[in-house]
């Protein structure tokens, strides 16, 4: 492999994998396997978003003297009680910004949740998508 990129190695790259006969060429990718890796993709971000979410809720209750353990689970089983506590004197703006998050944390849960469903019925596909 040769550093720096420029369109004159990589044609003499291509030029090189033609004349060997050891190399072996990748082969192209169907349209469901494309689809499925698409769905990945987007899934991965969905759950990194997630993430983002719970993890901004708990800076924000860390901020006002409230700390959760980590995960979303302690996240999702405190934040319910933590917005009805009258006791917690969390201003309003922050109980709408907290229900906010809470709101976005269940779409992205359900957005996560169903992607593997979703494709198939796009598919109009009941068997699995790749062989395993």
């Amino acid at each position: 492999m040769k550093t720096n990129k420029s369109d004159y190695i990589d044609a003499e790259a291509i030029a090189e994998a033609v004349v060997r006969r050891t190399v072996r060429f990748v082969p192209i990718k169907s349209d469901n396997q494309l689809d499925l890796q698409s769905l990945h993709r987007i899934r991965e971000r969905w759950v990194m978003r997630r993430t983002a979410v719970v993890n901004q809720t708990r800076g924000l209750l860390l901020e006002r003297g409230i700390t959760l353990r980590k995960g979303r689970r302690y996240v999702d089983a405190a934040l319910p009680g933590i917005l009805a506590d009258p006791a917690t004197k969390l201003s309003g703006a922050l109980l709408v910004l907290l229900t906010e998050l809470k709101l976005e944390r269940a779409q992205l849960g359900e957005k996560i949740d169903r992607p593997i469903s979703r494709l198939r019925r796009f598919l109009g596909r009941t068997k699995p998508l790749l062989p395993v």
